[in-house]
């Protein structure tokens, strides 16, 4: 039985923190240990360091996304950059360095690439002897998420294990388990209901606008290029923590909401994701890992738009590939993809099968059961 399980995630974005808040709550469901921690590991560095991690990404995300997305394919050389990249990680996270070995849990999970690092190294310094466990929260395994010290890689689809196995990585070692999230995207609830819960109309196609878990991106512009919709269509637009966003967007709402053929509802943080992508048809946005695998349990098709280069191309290339998903390249041009897609139902049903085959809605509770059974 495991006594103390650690899960290490980063605040680089919301995804690595739901897929640990996902986790904890399987492993507190399992009844199979007496303690889980869960810990963001940016709170345990310097405060340049953090503000590098986080909001000076989302910064760049907004205004500069080409600048990620070459730094993303840049260090994408497996184990080339691992040394200067852990020279620097060892100089900013001490504190956790500290956390790390005076807790020393029987297992840490680790969600984000930077604490997997810090714990691989402390491992083969013989300075921590707990287990280590990685989640990779993305379609593709970046280079970034390689080290030599750990038990047990969980990855999201067959061609992610194919890659680590191509890199020697022992199959033994690997679980194509998908990328974890709330089991509460498992229940099964009803469209309809869901729409009435939640002030919506059963009649019209219901587009889901994710702007992320910290509200990035130019939302206002997606829905101005939603007006045109010839079809009868509400959007649902998810502002995430950004409050600011859904004052403006009430504004957008109450101007839209007069021609009465395409409405607009904006909804702030919220911790009812399921009902509302129970309610959708559509998700329109950036294909983030969570987002994606949250979205695919419940059948939805997705429209990208502007994916950030890196990771989240990534991710495109392999929803366009599994038939679950559009892309629309122009703003311009949204509406009328979108037109055409609601236009032809075989081809929207043939979407919503696929991407109910591609859906792991398990996939927290399963990694937990092999984290256990590993732990013998």
């Amino acid at each position: 039985m495991l006594k103390r399980v650690l899960l290490l995630s980063a605040s680089a974005g919301a995804g690595h923190l739901r897929a640990a808040q996902a986790l904890e709550t399987a492993f507190n469901e399992s009844g199979n240990l007496s303690e889980v921690r869960n810990l963001d590991v940016l709170n345990y560095t310097n405060k340049v360091f953090r503000h590098l991690y986080s909001k000076a990404y989302i910064d760049l995300v907004n205004k500069m996304p080409e600048v990620p997305g070459w730094m993303y394919d840049k260090l994408d050389t497996p184990w080339k950059h691992q040394r200067r990249r852990l020279a620097l990680d060892k100089l900013n996270t001490r504190p956790l360095v500290k956390l790390l070995r005076e807790y020393e849990p029987d297992l840490i999970v680790c969600t984000h690439f930077l604490p997997a690092e810090i714990v691989a190294w402390l491992r083969a310094k013989e300075r921590l002897k707990s287990r280590q466990a990685i989640i990779v929260t993305d379609f593709d395994v970046h280079a970034m998420w390689l080290v030599h010290h750990y038990e047990h890689y969980f990855v999201a689809i067959d061609e992610a294990r194919a890659y680590l196995e191509a890199l020697n990585i022992p199959s033994e070692k690997i679980t194509v388990s998908g990328i974890p999230i709330d089991p509460v995207f498992a229940k099964k609830k009803d469209k309809a209901e869901m729409r009435l819960k939640h002030g919506l109309e059963n009649d019209r196609a219901t587009i889901l606008l994710s702007a992320g878990g910290f509200g990035v991106g130019s939302v206002e512009s997606l829905i101005s290029a939603l007006m045109p919709l010839q079809h009868r269509a509400q959007v649902v637009a998810i502002c995430g923590r950004n409050a600011e966003l859904k004052t403006r967007l009430a504004r957008v709402a109450a101007r839209a909401n007069k021609q009465a053929n395409v409405l607009v509802k904006p909804v702030g943080y919220t911790q009812e994701m399921d009902e509302y992508m129970t309610a959708a048809d559509i998700v329109l946005g950036k294909p983030g890992g969570l987002t994606t695998s949250e979205g695919l349990t419940k059948g939805l098709v997705f429209a990208i738009v502007n994916p950030i280069p890196g990771q989240e191309e990534r991710n495109s290339d392999h929803l366009l590939e599994a038939g679950v998903a559009i892309r629309c390249n122009n703003m311009p041009t949204i509406a009328y993809k979108l037109d055409r897609l609601l236009g032809d139902e075989a081809r929207f049903a043939k979407m919503q099968s696929a991407s109910k085959r591609m859906a792991r809605p398990n996939a927290a509770r399963e990694i937990v059961s092999r984290l256990i059974e590993i732990a013998g």
